[in-house]
């Protein structure tokens, strides 16, 4: 299956970066299966809702999908009336793209262009599947033309240069044949060789919630042991990441791994071998050491946040916001990061989603050679020498993550 690329009504994204961009038609082709299934066709705002969303991003007006306008346009609000008091849009939103995901979760869905609306904004995403060549090792062998037999009598020195020459040609062809059938390293051996180096061990530092030990009642007394067990809690999304590391560490680096919350690291144990990060928001080393790349996390107020692009600071798409009913949250987005750090000039990787299905999908992502395979062909060459980026997103159905999809990579 080829992996997919974002295209958006946005005049900087390149077609370099995120593939050959669907054609007008097809976007509306694809527009008319998604309202012809059940999930919409048995409703009617939430139709109207995303076909207007659509056909206005198409038009190229995209940039006057509001709040206000939709609930006007679509919903036939007044244009005074109060978006507080009357939030149709928003939750006609939420539940749009609760049924897109739905949609696109049901099997023979993965090679159809894709429609999506993002979280916190009115602008839809239009993506198409990428067809790649078949790899050297799908290709047919060259036939090659039996010689002729020998004749008895002495061989005229014409033949004989040709036949001089004929095996030249095959004793480089029989180099070449070994050459290719040597087996190439894997995507998931190339995202992490330069990981373990020659250290013996590798740092894993998880992110925590905040301490919820309580204080003392008495200069003499402290927590008791059950405080100390509540407080020594650790993120489900966390622990099964770590436990996905552990075993790419154990079958591709013959690495042990030393496991330790963030807080009990200092910058001076980073200098000592390669890091791995797991979180985002709750990891504090991650906040630090990746917050200069390109792609980073920014916390807003209300414990909202998103992922900022430096080439495109006006993306605010990647947006998560952790007080809405979970039922009504439909994705997750996630950075994956491996660079050298000037800080430690050690090799850092970050696998840290916004919440907790966008760190399970990141998790996913770096340790599956089915994931590592995508962004392998979407890669420059020599990938595994650069420092690279990756924002995932995931979509999040009754509960359940589905798998990560890229939406943006990064090489330098």
């Amino acid at each position: 299956m080829g992996s997919t690329t974002i295209v958006r009504s946005n005049a900087l994204v390149t077609e370099r970066e995120d593939g050959i961009r669907p054609r007008k038609e097809e976007v509306q082709a694809q527009l008319a299966r998604l309202l012809a299934s059940p999930l919409f066709n048995h409703s009617k705002h939430y139709p109207n809702l995303l076909r207007y969303v659509v056909q206005e991003t198409l038009e190229g007006r995209g940039g006057n999908l509001k709040e206000r306008s939709l609930g006007v346009e679509v919903f036939g609000r007044d244009p005074d009336y109060d978006t507080n008091a009357d939030p149709v849009v928003r939750t006609s939103a939420c539940e749009v793209r609760k049924r897109i995901a739905q949609y696109y979760h049901e099997p023979g869905r993965e090679e159809e262009i894709r429609i999506d609306l993002p979280s916190g904004s009115y602008i839809p995403d239009f993506r198409c599947a990428m067809v790649y060549p078949p790899s050297p090792a799908q290709l047919e062998p060259p036939a090659t033309a039996d010689l002729p037999d020998l004749p008895g009598d002495p061989i005229p020195p014409r033949r004989k240069w040709l036949l001089v020459t004929a095996a030249a040609i095959m004793t480089v062809s029989l180099g070449i044949g070994a050459a290719l059938s040597w087996p190439a390293p894997s995507a998931i051996e190339q995202f992490w060789s330069p990981v373990w180096g020659p250290a013996e061990s590798v740092m894993v530092a998880l992110g925590a919630p905040p301490e919820t030990v309580p204080e003392p009642v008495s200069s003499d007394a402290g927590p008791t042991y059950r405080d100390v067990m509540r407080a020594d809690n650790l993120a489900f999304a966390d622990a099964l990441t770590m436990a996905r590391i552990h075993g790419v560490a154990r079958e591709y680096g013959k690495k042990k791994l030393d496991v330790r919350r963030a807080t009990a690291y200092t910058l001076t144990d980073f200098r000592n071998g390669p890091l791995i990060l797991v979180g985002a928001f709750n990891n504090p080393w991650t906040m630090r050491l990746a917050g200069q790349l390109r792609f980073f996390y920014e916390r807003r107020e209300n414990h909202t946040g998103l992922i900022r692009d430096r080439q495109n600071p006006s993306n605010e798409s990647w947006f998560h916001d952790p007080n809405i009913p979970y039922a009504k949250t439909a994705q997750d987005y996630a950075i994956v990061s491996r660079f050298v750090d000037a800080l430690t000039e050690r090799m850092v990787v970050v696998v840290g989603g916004m919440g907790r299905d966008g760190t399970l999908a990141a998790g996913e992502f770096v340790t599956n050679p089915r994931y590592l395979d995508m962004l392998a062909r979407r890669a420059p060459k020599h990938w595994e020498r650069k420092n690279l980026q990756v924002v995932l997103a995931t979509d999040i159905v009754k509960g359940n993550t589905g798998p990560p999809r890229i939406l943006r990579t990064w090489f330098w």
